[in-house]
């Protein structure tokens, strides 16, 4: 269970109470000073600036919202009140790349209020961190706003500057799951959040959103210059929200860091969302799975019944024996279930979440792998049409429960905007994969699969915005370019992907990328497009997090490189503290984090296509200690496109004052284990 501890500290809160629609600016800074946010009226028009140490970041930003068929919320309104009050408390996370987070921040709640009529009432909340600004909207309960449609809303980011800037559009076919361009923020047009940029100054920042709760997800339009403006994803009849107050927005969230690997390790996201809603967390469990996946991917197998079918009865069980072997956590197994036949992409209706086919028996695989210490992970793929999942869902949760599996991958495999979404008058409509109505799909997913005791792995999710704090058994979800595209269909990611992704997609939580694949030399039919080297998928496991995290490939694969092999079976899936030790967006990056339960400290380092040295201090290692580094390096002749099996596995004594040299090949990466030597 989450932990609140004492350490709470309020601030006596300020009230006060007046109306004008223009006035003096209200300042606030982050406890330690080092950012400071103004509001102003002018005119009845709120905006806001944040600078840090006494430069400018945004510039004064337009605040508010359009609606259908009354005024907008931005425009004539005055000041009512102000409120202010700190908060410094530390909670522990059930599972995550860091046990205790400390919520440290000063805030500033504006009252604002139409002086004539309707009248309406409306909050704007800011919290300052010492690494960023979170600000939301909250419509008080008022009759004049029972129900309400937002058309638009009018928050600005007024960039002090044309940052430097990683980005993917937004309202493409592949939802999120493109490649990272990099360019001034002039050139941006609309892109997704988290967008992470860099200023002249060799600050970083990056724009996202805190606990995205029916509302619209929010992406972000350049209106100008350097001028970036909120874009919420509409329903199909245009409106962006539709709502009635009481309601809140999500938070608006700005991270601020001195170094790339400051925003990795800021926890602002997170701190923004409301504490754990369950009750009992003892069957939320991180940790490691193999599946019948990749062989479908390489086109050995296929989902769809047939001779060649994947998802077999004896398949299965040939996975759990590996499992079970190895001490993995749990078997994925898709395309068990009624539905894959023909164009299942076309649409989903065909699906059946509870009746498999004939060559599949789901009692005796679920209870084959619960006699060998595993569990069956579930799989439930959509393909975007959603009222023939939620019709199906508290029943397919509940059979999944019955025979103890714990985890679900869901999937919702659609184009764009190919939702499918029946009417009242029974018509279907198309929304966007990430507007309201799936906003509050994925809620109602999360919930019922709460109550039926499962973890969450979605793909082709909406984004991540913290909620995994709030309901701890969403652990994970892809919403990015992951493994799969590095199959032979899949076109390949480049060997820089994955040193943009700490720094961009993954600031928003964790990513089932699903690494581990060794089979690099593959050649002919079941060639793959993989583009790094053996050690750089082993560093994967410690640079991208995630509390379930899958060794991807064949385990005939593994059988074939056991010394490797032995690097994932060891390393943990859920982490004491997470270090980052150095990093450049799109170059490298060195991550390090604690085992939760045993301790030990585990190094991931990856390059681009560029090789590098990299130098490390072991400062991190208790002091007066000798420990074993197990390091696994790149060869002497690796190289991601000539030679990427090359891999050196060796072992050194080191203690907190050694320094280590790491040299990685092209595409390269390495991973370090380090154990006590006296343990």
């Amino acid at each position: 269970m989450i932990k609140s501890f004492s350490s709470l500290l309020y601030l006596t809160p300020l009230v006060l109470i007046f109306a004008c629609t223009s006035g003096p600016p209200y300042h606030t800074a982050s406890p330690n000073g080092s950012l400071e946010l103004v509001f102003t009226m002018e005119e009845g028009i709120p905006r806001y600036q944040l600078s840090r140490e006494g430069r400018a970041l945004i510039l004064p930003s337009r605040l508010g919202f359009e609606f259908k068929e009354a005024p907008p919320l931005g425009d004539g309104m005055a000041v009512a009140g102000i409120t202010r009050r700190g908060v410094d408390e530390i909670w522990e996370q059930p599972w995550g790349e860091a046990r205790e987070i400390r919520n440290h921040y000063n805030e500033l709640k504006v009252t604002l209020e139409e002086p004539s009529v309707p009248g309406r009432t409306m909050d704007i909340v800011f919290r300052l961190f010492n690494d960023g600004l979170g600000f939301r909207y909250e419509w008080p309960e008022q009759e004049e706003m029972n129900r309400f449609e937002i058309t638009g809303e009018t928050t600005e980011f007024v960039l002090a500057g044309d940052y430097d800037s990683w980005w993917i559009p937004a309202y493409g076919r592949d939802r999120y799951e493109y490649l990272y361009k990099q360019s001034p923020v002039s050139a941006i047009d609309t892109v997704h959040t988290p967008f992470t940029m860099k200023t002249g100054n060799d600050l970083y920042l990056s724009i996202h959103e805190a606990a995205l709760v029916d509302f619209a997800s929010m992406t972000l339009a350049r209106s100008g210059g350097t001028t970036l403006e909120a874009d919420l994803v509409p329903w199909s009849d245009g409106v962006k929200v539709k709502a009635g107050a009481p309601h809140k927005s999500p938070w608006r969230t700005v991270q601020v860091a001195d170094t790339p690997g400051g925003l990795i390790t800021s926890y602002l996201v997170l701190n923004l969302n409301e504490p754990n809603r369950l009750d009992d967390l003892s069957w939320i469990e991180p940790g490691k799975y193999v599946g019948v996946w990749w062989e479908m991917h390489l086109g050995i197998s296929t989902w769809g019944s047939g001779p060649n079918h994947g998802a077999t009865t004896e398949n299965a069980m040939r996975y759990i024996d590996f499992a079970s072997k190895h001490g993995f956590d749990g078997v994925l197994v898709e395309g068990w279930n009624i539905g894959w036949d023909g164009n299942w992409l076309e649409s989903g209706t065909g699906f059946s979440f509870t009746e498999s086919y004939p060559d599949f028996d789901l009692e005796k695989v679920a209870n084959y792998a619960l006699d060998n210490g595993t569990r069956l992970i579930g799989h439930h793929e959509t393909a975007g049409s959603i009222d023939n999942y939620e019709r199906q869902m508290e029943e397919a949760f509940a059979l999944y429960e019955k025979h103890g599996v714990r985890a679900v991958k869901t999937g919702y495999v659609d184009f764009g905007r190919d939702i499918e979404r029946v009417t009242a008058d029974g018509d279907t409509v198309d929304e966007w994969h990430h507007g309201q109505y799936m906003v509050n799909h994925f809620q109602r997913v999360t919930e019922v699969a709460a109550k039926h005791r499962i973890m969450i792995n979605a793909h082709e999710p909406i984004k991540d915005t913290g909620l995994r704090r709030t309901w701890p058994n969403f652990v994970t979800r892809e919403g990015a370019r992951g493994q799969e595209y590095n199959s032979p269909q899949g076109g390949g990611n480049g060997p820089d992907h994955t040193v943009i992704l700490p720094f961009t997609r993954m600031l928003a939580g964790p990513m089932d990328f699903t690494p581990g694949t060794f089979d690099l030399n593959g050649t002919g039919e079941y060639a793959n497009n993989v583009p790094t080297t053996l050690a750089k998928q082993l560093a994967l496991y410690v640079v991208i997090y995630s509390p379930l995290q899958m060794a991807s490939d064949l385990p005939e694969n593994y059988r074939a490189n056991s010394e490797p092999f032995q690097f994932i079976k060891d390393v943990p899936a859920d982490w004491e503290e997470t270090l980052v030790l150095n990093g450049r967006i799109g170059e490298y990056v060195t991550i390090l984090r604690k085992g939760r339960e045993n301790g030990e400290w585990y190094l991931g380092s990856i390059t681009g296509g560029v090789a590098r040295s990299l130098e490390v201090p072991l400062t991190f290692l208790d002091p007066g200690r000798e420990y074993v580094a197990e390091i696994y390096g790149d060869g002497p002749e690796a190289d991601w496109k000539k030679n990427p099996m090359d891999i050196r596995i060796t072992e050194e004594t080191v203690d907190s004052e050694t320094v280590m040299t790491m040299r990685l090949a092209p595409g390269g990466g390495q991973a370090v284990r380090f154990r006590p030597s006296d343990s």
